[in-house]
């Protein structure tokens, strides 16, 4: 009996772990949460591979962090300036990609994005990322699934991952069309 809780223990993983399945649909609010282990359609990374990848030049990167808005009800004539967004080394940045709904310049934005960072080359891996627990990176590898791009990537340790592995961000320009 012993042995069978312990072995049962052993297999549902670190104390704690939540197993979260695969929703039917996008995921919604809150976005910030606990993600699936597997994405349908794509292959799921850690650090290690990525980093691989990254290093070899092997893939596109694509990150699908939102951009900060201008903050509704600011005094007319405030000066705003957007909060810079670092992303991996060498990424495109297609933000507002990954929410449940995409308006259509959102979804034109991720669909021409996703075709322009594999450059031409149908065959290259597209590696879709953003932060650690966060769903907008498995909706946007999701999408890209279910509109035929074909090798998808999901990444889901993005950035927070990657300079927990010692790499650096750089500032990233934002895609608009």
């Amino acid at each position: 009996m012993i042995r069978a809780v312990a072995l049962a223990l052993l297999l549902a993983g670190p104390a704690g772990a939540e197993t979260v399945p695969e929703p039917s649909d996008y995921r919604g609010e809150p976005y910030r949460a606990p993600v699936p282990a597997t994405l349908t359609g794509a292959e799921v990374i850690g650090i290690d591979e990525a980093l691989a990848l990254h290093d070899a030049g092997q893939a596109a990167f694509v990150d699908v962090m939102p951009r900060k808005a201008r903050p509704e009800g600011l005094p007319e004539g405030t000066i705003w300036n957007e909060p810079p967004h670092q992303t991996i080394p060498g990424a495109v940045w297609l933000f507002d990609t990954g929410y449940q709904a995409l308006a259509p310049a959102e979804e034109a934005r991720l669909r021409d994005g996703l075709t322009r960072a594999q450059g031409g080359d149908a065959d290259r891996p597209l590696v879709l990322f953003c932060r650690t627990e966060c769903w907008m990176s498995w909706n946007a590898a999701r999408r890209a699934v279910a509109w035929g791009f074909d090798p998808v990537i999901w990444f889901p340790g993005g950035t927070d991952a990657w300079t927990e592995a010692g790499r650096p961000l750089v500032m990233a320009e934002p895609v608009v069309p």
